[in-house]
């Protein structure tokens, strides 16, 4: 059960420590407090965990401080979809919003491999009216002896560029706890041009105890990827890991799962998923059609299979793409063989735009129906 509190009331308030007081009484139930900053207001809300089913709503919604109240399921306690559930399901950050209504581009380098092709890929984002973009520093590699990312020694020219060139969100995936504070040093000794989504990769995704280190900061929002052979389930469960530490600022990304019946495609693409995830839970849901497709390969119409994997994620909602550029793929150190060139960004965001524009045609076809009906 979930107390949503009035936006006035906070620790400090004599509502609230009555509260408190209303809720000690309660045998056999233990208490979470998550606050939930939005760009107006901060909401507290307190998760009761433990034999709820015998409170009372309307008992629980009469406390001092308490707003509504929300019964929840046994699955995706915090981030899921509960009857009577109205909690937004979107967030902000750095002055972009990502939700399940909107769409943003995180088109980058898989892997940063020098200062010159980074700025050649900021570049072309602000050249295309884009803010956000994909910077690998940390790359889990399957070889031990394959190139791991220069790590924090490339952050600051990284997050210098990002400022020079307006980009205001880069997803970058993490493996270790400690990359969060390197990437909070850098991001203070470069006076914080940029701001940075953390990313957690499908290896990674039932790593418990990064979860949990991840979901304890609550400055970064997180990007985890559906685990690339467990099943919908297990990776929605990950997601609750992070939110149940306190980050609910958490997208979730589909990115193929691996298997050779997906072949010649590098994984099998899930983005059918799109539309169940965001009926399960309040997550904005991000497509990656690079690490799905895995090739450069064309449709006899001379469609790559990147667009072609893209517009079916976007035209199911997708809220959110990850995708691969390159200024030269042929020197890329990670993925460089599904790297799209910089020259065709301009094309890539047009053909997303088509698509987007599709599936808002779909929204209206179905309300004008719906209308119809009543």
């Amino acid at each position: 059960m979930i107390l949503i509190l009035k936006p006035s009331i906070d620790s400090e308030t004599s509502e609230y420590k009555e509260l408190e007081m209303h809720l000690a009484r309660l045998q056999n139930i233990e208490r979470r407090v998550h606050q939930v900053r939005g760009a107006e207001q901060t909401l507290t809300e307190i998760y009761l965990i433990g034999n709820t089913a015998t409170l009372s709503v309307q008992e629980m919604k009469n406390l001092p401080g308490v707003d509504h109240v929300v019964r929840v399921s046994e699955e995706y306690r915090i981030l899921g979809r509960h009857k009577d559930d109205h909690r937004s399901a979107y967030f902000e950050y750095q002055g972009v919003r990502f939700g399940q209504d909107t769409l943003n581009v995180f088109a980058g380098l898989c892997a940063v491999d020098s200062p010159e092709s980074v700025e050649a890929m900021m570049k072309a984002l602000q050249d295309n009216g884009q803010v956000c973009t994909r910077m690998g520093a940390y790359k889990p590699r399957t070889s031990p002896y394959s190139f791991q990312g220069h790590g924090k020694n490339c952050l600051p020219y990284v997050f210098e560029l990002a400022g020079k060139y307006g980009i205001k969100v880069i997803a970058m995936e993490i493996t270790h706890e400690s990359h969060i504070e390197e990437i909070q040093e850098a991001l203070h000794s470069t006076g914080n041009p940029t701001g940075v989504m953390l990313q957690i990769g499908t290896r990674n995704t039932q790593n418990f105890e990064l979860l949990k280190s991840v979901g304890r900061q609550k400055k970064f929002p997180v990007l985890l990827k559906r685990g690339f052979g467990i099943t919908l389930d297990e990776s929605l469960n990950a997601a609750e890991y992070l939110a149940s530490e306190g980050n609910q600022n958490v997208i979730f990304g589909l990115r193929g799962m691996k298997t050779n019946i997906a072949d010649p495609h590098r994984n099998f693409v899930d983005f059918a998923h799109v539309p169940v995830v965001k009926r399960l839970t309040r997550m904005p849901v991000c497509i990656d059609p690079s690490h799905s497709v895995g090739s450069r390969s064309r449709g006899p119409e001379g469609i790559l299979d990147v667009m072609h994997v893209t517009a079916q994620g976007v035209i199911a909602g997708a809220n959110m793409i990850l995708v691969d550029f390159h200024p030269d793929p042929t020197k890329a150190v990670v993925d460089g063989p599904q790297a799209l060139l910089l020259d065709e960004l301009p094309h890539f965001l047009a053909d997303v735009q088509i698509a987007r524009k599709a599936y808002e045609q779909r929204l209206a076809l179905l309300q004008n129906q719906y209308s119809a009906n009543c």
